[in-house]
Parts: structure tokens; sequence; C-alpha cells
């Protein structure tokens, strides 16, 4: 029986990176190698599959009960949520036409930093000062990264990081526009609402950015199909991303919980991670606390970091040798430095508690 539970858990982990890193090298296919330069449109495809999808989960397969929106404040807090969530992924798109996984993922490294400006910024939250000084390093590590970067582009540089500070953003965002007890929405739930919500915001950005897409989508198609089910299998693994991540969340909660303390209030806050559809990270979850003494929560944190650090190690490996993007030593010194920072990060939020 332990065996079998060992062996189901394993499974899940193997199946969160694998859609994790799966949707990362697809989107990277898509929209720099293959040529299909409409990031938006991408967007809203991995939007309208995740409304569908998580409809069909809860409210046909009943995965999880089916929580409701109880007032027009709440859907209007989630509505702003999900803008944010838009440029997180847009942007993250976007970035993925101009630079090589390798160099993204070190990007997406920092988020632990632009987190904790904001969380500062938004909640008057001071950390203590060595969690501060740990954050030198992630920085650091990104700027040499950048430095030896074979492939930089501004542009896509910029796009990065605007994602990454984005997505940094809405997990602070989230703890403070749903922090009551009637809010709060599980991952599965959240993701139900804040999907179509996100595809009526990208479907006027498509129209207007992306001109004719759907035209230009339609002639591809008559001359080569293999297009459409490119976009449909990634369509759907950018939900599966999301299905495995509350899967491995519910049977190995130790392994995939991340743990911000705020401080706002005396309540902790609890974030549950999952992987964009760009490969980096959004949040989508969240419970709060009262008087929360935050014991344990160290080696939830710490677990959770050994397995972020490490998908997006393989994910750079898996990378280099499928898209053989040039790289330098100095570019994989400065992600090795990023990730140690952001180790140590983690070691000094444990301590901290």
């Amino acid at each position: 029986m332990k065996n079998s539970s060992r062996f189901f858990t394993i499974g899940l982990v193997t199946a969160w990176y694998s859609s994790n890193i799966g949707v990362l090298l697809l989107n990277k296919y898509l929209l720099s190698n293959y040529g299909f330069k409409y990031p938006i449109f991408l967007t809203m495809c991995h939007m309208t599959a995740c409304s569908l999808l998580s409809y069909v989960a809860i409210a046909w397969m009943k995965m999880v009960p089916m929580q409701t929106i109880r007032s027009r404040v709440q859907f209007m807090k989630i509505s702003a949520l999900s803008l944010v969530f838009c440029a997180s992924v847009v942007s993250g798109n976007i970035s993925l036409r101009f630079l090589p996984v390798s160099f993204n993922q070190a990007i997406g490294a920092t988020t632990p930093f632009f987190t904790a400006v904001f969380a500062y910024l938004m909640t008057l939250k001071r950390e203590a000062w060595l969690t501060y000084v740990t954050l030198i390093p992630v920085v650091t590590g990104v700027i040499i990264a950048s430095g030896g970067e074979p492939s930089f582009h501004l542009f896509g540089f910029l796009m990065c990081i605007g994602a990454t500070a984005a997505r940094a953003l809405k997990s602070v965002l989230q703890g403070i526009l749903l922090s009551s007890e009637g809010e709060k929405l599980n991952s599965m739930n959240l993701l139900l609402y804040m999907a179509p919500i996100a595809v009526v915001f990208l479907l006027p950005a498509t129209l207007f950015m992306e001109e004719n897409v759907v035209g230009i989508t339609l002639a591809l198609a008559r001359d080569d199909i293999k297009i459409v089910w490119y976009l449909l299998f990634n369509s759907a693994l950018a939900y599966f991303v999301n299905l495995t991540n509350f899967l491995v969340t519910k049977h190995t909660s130790a392994l995939t919980l991340q743990v911000f303390r705020f401080g706002l209030l005396g309540y902790e806050l609890t974030i549950y991670n999952s992987s964009d559809v760009a490969g980096d990270n959004y949040f989508l979850l969240m419970a709060l606390r009262p008087g929360s003494s935050g014991k344990g929560m160290g080696r939830v944190w710490g677990r959770f970091q050994v397995l972020g650090n490490a998908k997006g190690a393989v994910a750079v490996v898996v990378s280099i040798l499928i898209f053989r993007n040039p790289v330098s030593v100095t570019g994989m010194l400065g992600y090795s430095l990023t990730v140690f920072g952001v180790i140590l990060y983690s070691e000094a939020k444990k301590r901290s508690k």
C-alpha cells in the first residue's frame, strides 16, 4: 500500500513536471521556431481551453465542489486579478518569441525579488535584513546571465521582466483582495472564474493588435493541418498544468505549497503555486489563518523550492537539447547564482519564522 502511494505520488509529480515543461517548450516552438507570431491569440486559446475544461472538471466530473461568487465586489476583485494575470501571461509568451527558454527561466527565477518589493510597497511589511541580503545574488545572477547571453534581445528581456513582475504583483494582490473567509476559492474554482474573464480581456486585444489572426491561422491550417493539432494540444496542456498542480497539491501538500509571510494584520498568507502557460509560475489559491505560528512552514517552503528549482533546471537542459540555442559559461553561472540566491532566500524566510 505504501509503495503504491509512493508510485502514485511519483507519477503525479512526473505529470506535473512534464506538463509544465511541455507547455513551455511547445509555446517556444510555436512562437519562435514554427513562426506562429501571435502570443495574445495563443494565450486566448489557452484561457478558452481552461474555461471549458474547468467547467467540465467541476460541473460534470465533480472533481471539486463548485464554489460560487457571492458578491459583485468579489467578482470585481477576481476581474482585477485576471487583468494582472493576463498581462503576466501575455508578456511571458511574447518574451518567448525573442528569448531562449534557458534565459527566460533565469529571469523568471527572480520572482521572489519582485514579490518582496511589492509586499513591502503594498503592505509595508519589512522582512528581516538577512532576507533582503539574499535577494542580492538573485538579481546579480540575472545581470550576469544577461551580459553573457548570446541570444540577448532587449524587447524580449523587458517583456520577461514585466511578466515576472506582474506575476509577483498578482500574488500580493491576491492576498490583499481575497482575504476574507467567504471570498477564498480553491485553485480549480478560481481558474474557472478567472479564465473566461481573461478571454474577455484578451479578445479585443487580439482583434486590435493581431489583426486577422483567425484568417491567418485558417490559411496556415490549409497548408499544414498540424498547426490545428499544435494549438489544440497546447491549449489542453495549459489546462493540464493547472490540473496536475492541483492534484499534486492535494496528494502531496508538503511538496507543493509555497508560503509567504506578509504579516497582514497578523495573518499568515499561504499561496498555492501553479505554473502559467508561459512555463513560469502564477498563483491561484490563497488561504489566510489568523494568529498562525508558522511552525513547519519553513519545511514546506524549502521542499517546494527544491521541486521548483529542479523543474526550472530540467526545463533549461531539455530546451537546450531540443532547440540547441547557444549558451555561454557566463550565462550558466549567472543562472546558477540566481537559483542559489533563491535557495538562500527560502532558507532566510524559514529562519525568520
